[in-house]
């Protein structure tokens, strides 16, 4: 069974790329899928469907075009990994994992200890609690090959 794991939050470092070589390199079965990653892209989704003179309806229709491709992965995946970096609040990584625990999918979370308190919610759903990439790749390991 080849594996679909979704990738969501922070864009700022490269956790997805150490993630996917992980497994690369330990010969998992994963494919992997994320929402747009560069951030003005994702920004300008709505853009499309006309220029807005207000940032919330800008914004608003980005949204929802990106949520299209977001939601789809999210349906489809098997698990998900939820990123908390410390520099940006990832409001949308919050999101995904209150629509993993609706749907039932399992995820794992990833973040440093000092924002364990405000995650508390988010982290009683989560499956597991890793603090680096590489916890995420031995939990992939452990889970794919022990099958």
């Amino acid at each position: 069974m080849e594996w679909n794991v979704y990738l969501s939050g922070e864009i700022h470092t490269d956790w997805r790329d150490q993630i996917k070589q992980g497994c690369e390199a330990a010969g998992l079965p994963v494919e992997f899928s994320s929402a747009v990653t560069d951030h003005p892209a994702s920004d300008a989704a709505g853009d499309l469907l006309g220029t807005e003179d207000k940032q919330f309806w800008r914004d608003h229709k980005s949204a929802k075009v990106n949520a299209i491709r977001i939601k789809t992965a999210l349906e489809n995946c098997d698990l998900a990994v939820i990123r908390f970096g410390d520099k940006y609040k990832q409001w949308n990584a919050a999101f995904d994992a209150g629509y993993c625990a609706a749907l039932g999918t399992p995820y794992i979370t990833l973040h440093a200890e000092d924002i364990i308190h405000p995650l508390k919610e988010v982290d009683a759903q989560a499956m597991a609690w890793a603090t680096t990439p590489e916890q995420v790749v031995e939990i992939l390991a452990y889970v794919i090959a022990k099958q």
